[in-house]
């Protein structure tokens, strides 16, 4: 395993006025916590934090777009380098964002598929909001720009010819809101994306989520990445994230689900994102998501 941190938070809104997106510390605040003892990496991997703006950049309709673009391709090379000497890569954020480097780099050896655990579906894109209204936040719309809905600057990549991974190569597990009458990217729907939302997830048992997923994987019949962002967990075991919510995934039921499929010799890396230290002073949240981590990647 090489532990690649990387510390970004360009791909968050600020919640206020002058607030800066604490994951960014998240690497450093869950290595404080343990991380390292626990996963006894081969080799270890710091990014230098990139610089945030909240402000609108030319050419972009996406915050800090071209500074995402710019650690993500930085990223890929470290992700690349350790797929190239058969490392497994695990990339902790930082916030979702970091999904693209990772992808980029596995696309580098032919086509990938993806297992997206997350409490969202990450699909916003320019066809399901106004993109004069707002500035676009990456973070929330990593899974659309992995299968090619946005800008060019987040969805094209050198010598990767389309999208990052197809819609019928991903699985999305964990999505709270789909069933909201007024769910903002119902688009989704109409993609060949399989899903298993949280109360589907909740019916299956992890036994049944681990072999619906397996089932999708086999029809693309390629390796593939796992992204995990711990907003999945409920709002009441998991407060430190940006968009905390309910219902979540039990964290016994998320390590059930997720050590068999990040042990699958098909799956080639992973990362995890958007833990915020800055909501969680005590440092409890850090110990309990190096605790589930250690778990899904080295179980018993």
């Amino acid at each position: 395993m090489r532990l690649i941190r990387a510390p970004s938070n360009l791909g968050l809104r600020p919640l206020r006025p002058g607030h800066v997106p604490g994951t960014w510390r998240g690497p450093a605040a869950l290595t404080e916590a343990g991380l390292v003892e626990a996963l006894t990496p081969a080799a270890i991997v710091d990014l230098e934090r990139p610089a945030y703006s909240a402000e609108p950049e030319p050419g972009t309709r996406l915050r800090n777009g071209h500074a995402i673009r710019r650690f993500n391709l930085e990223l890929a090379d470290v992700v690349a380098k350790a797929l190239g000497q058969s490392e497994w890569p695990l990339v902790i954020g930082g916030d979702c964002s970091v999904l693209l480097g990772a992808l980029a780099a596995a696309r580098r050896s032919g086509p990938i598929a993806l297992m997206h655990v997350d409490g969202h579906s990450d699909f916003r894109h320019p066809g399901n909001y106004d993109v004069n209204a707002m500035l676009g936040s990456a973070a929330g719309m990593d899974l659309a720009l992995v299968t090619g809905r946005g800008e060019p600057l987040l969805t094209e990549w050198p010598g990767i010819a389309g999208p990052l991974v197809p819609d019928e190569a991903v699985v999305q597990i964990g999505e709270r809101n789909s069933r909201d009458p007024d769910f903002a990217w119902a688009d989704i729907n109409a993609t060949a994306i399989t899903r298993i939302d949280v109360f589907a997830a909740r019916e299956l048992g992890a036994v049944g989520v681990v072999e619906k997923t397996r089932a999708a994987l086999a029809r693309v019949g390629c390796p593939y990445w796992l992204h995990l962002d711990v907003d999945v967990l409920d709002q009441t075991v998991m407060p430190a994230v940006d968009s905390p919510g309910s219902p979540g995934i039990d964290p016994d039921d998320l390590v059930a689900t997720l050590s068999p499929l990040a042990m699958d010799q098909r799956c080639i890396g992973m990362d995890m994102t958007i833990y915020d230290p800055d909501l969680d002073p005590s440092g409890e949240l850090a110990r309990l998501l190096v605790s589930l981590l250690g778990r899904i990647v080295r179980p018993g």
